[in-house]
């Protein structure tokens, strides 16, 4: 059946909401970050459960500050933290409130991480989400009893959904290890609608099911270390949210001798054409053992600031308009109908022997189809400078001579503003 007259549905607000969060920063810290080898080191060292639970006997949290990790999230723009409640490796940084004793209350730590987290991001204006693991290397009941297992893991979600007042949502991680499972999902995300009915409910389709819809409840399509596509939404019941989550190198948890870092212009490129696609960007970081965040991570996320800071709004509650673009660009839409256009490799304007990624003036000649009004201008957002441009309004063409960055500037990706010709009456 053709989808040329369905419509798309209106998103639920909880649903609209967190599309309008766009920036947000993702924290795996558990037992695995004293090891400095990533979250997956038990289960590829295969290391005894009893050996690897003595990891908790020098869990300390002497240097997690629930606060400075916000004012770092909300410095870069970021506007939601979502927190590993319980990693594979089944130990919580929250009070399980008597389901286990393999959680922070009980090590030297002795405080309910958690329930930091929650106070200081609502000090700074930062909604919490929790990160819950459905896949528990620690719990027995896992592989022997799964019926009993997936009792235990949904009083865990009820606990984290009555002790902690108003959340932004959960985000599960696991179902992908046992496949043809009945992990009875109307009684998980059920406790979920029961006790916080706003929250968003995602649960992470991994690495080789990109953007797949699942369970009526789920909210957002996920799209692990893979930049999102456009999602389809007409004849959807319900409008879906999109997220990609991505590392800044190549673990999740603290990898001490990981190098391979992103830099931050790959993931100011990444947040943009997340917001191209709709999607919001969910970046990680991994704190070191002790629970701080490592400093390149800080720094870049800094970075980041610079350039969220410049576009502000129009990041964060702008629409994908539907233009034509040449290579990488594209065309947000406000909700007060102004349009920004976004463009790419625009290069350093000067001598050629002094800057790197010089263009010619035709590789700066950009042409966009589908403009739906008359424009008086194109405007440069962070200089307020004019671009010359020629407009066909019968064809919907626009043509933009862009220009490159002045020298001493690179905003990676930049943004002008599509002024909109007023119609005397």
């Amino acid at each position: 059946m053709s989808k040329e007259n369905l419509t798309v549905p209106v998103p639920e607000k909880r649903i609209a909401d967190f599309e309008n969060l766009a920036f947000g920063m993702f924290v795996h810290w558990g037992l695995y970050s004293q090891l400095g080898k990533g979250e997956w080191i038990w289960n590829y060292e295969k290391t005894p459960k009893e050996e690897y639970a003595k990891l908790m006997d020098t869990f300390t949290a002497r240097e997690f500050d629930a606060d400075k990790i916000c004012r770092i999230a909300k410095a870069a723009g970021m506007k939601y933290i979502t927190l590993t409640a319980r990693h594979h490796e089944g130990f919580s940084l929250y009070d399980t409130c008597g389901l286990c004793d393999f959680d922070a209350p009980h090590s030297p730590a002795g405080r309910d991480l958690v329930r930091e987290f929650v106070d200081a991001s609502r000090a700074n204006d930062i909604v919490p989400f929790f990160y819950h693991t459905t896949l528990d290397w620690y719990q027995e009941s896992f592989e022997n009893d799964f019926d009993g297992y997936l009792e235990y893991l949904r009083q865990s979600v009820e606990v984290l959904c009555k002790n902690y007042g108003k959340i932004g949502g959960l985000w599960f991680d696991g179902n992908w290890s046992k496949p043809d499972a009945d992990w009875k999902l109307d009684e998980l995300y059920g406790t979920i609608r029961k006790y916080q009915p706003e929250a968003m409910i995602i649960n992470n389709t991994g690495l080789s099911a990109r953007g797949e819809l699942g369970h009526p409840e789920i909210d957002s399509v996920t799209f692990e270390q893979g930049l999102p596509g456009p999602i389809d939404r007409r004849g959807m019941s319900k409008y879906i949210a999109g997220e990609m989550c991505c590392t800044m190198n190549d673990h999740w948890g603290n990898g001490e001798f990981d190098l391979n870092f992103r830099s931050p212009a790959e993931l100011i490129r990444i947040l943009a054409k997340c917001r191209r696609a709709g999607a919001n960007l969910l970046l990680n970081v991994g704190p070191d053992g002790d629970g701080r965040i490592p400093e390149i991570m800080a720094e870049t996320l800094k970075v980041m600031g610079r350039w969220t800071g410049l576009y502000r709004d129009i990041i964060y509650t702008g629409k994908p308009y539907p233009l034509v673009c040449q290579g990488d660009d594209f065309a947000l839409q406000t909700p007060d109908g102004r349009i920004y256009l976004f463009a790419f490799d625009l290069g350093i304007e000067g001598d050629e022997n002094v800057t790197i990624g010089e263009q010619t003036d035709a590789s700066r000649l950009r042409t966009y189809a589908g403009i739906d009004r008359k424009l008086k201008a194109v405007r440069w957002l962070d200089n307020g400078l004019e671009l010359p441009f020629v407009q066909d309004t019968d064809q919907r063409i626009l043509t933009v001579r862009m220009t490159g960055f002045p020298y001493g500037k690179n905003l990676v990706v930049r943004a002008a503003e599509l002024v909109e010709r007023q119609v005397e009456k």
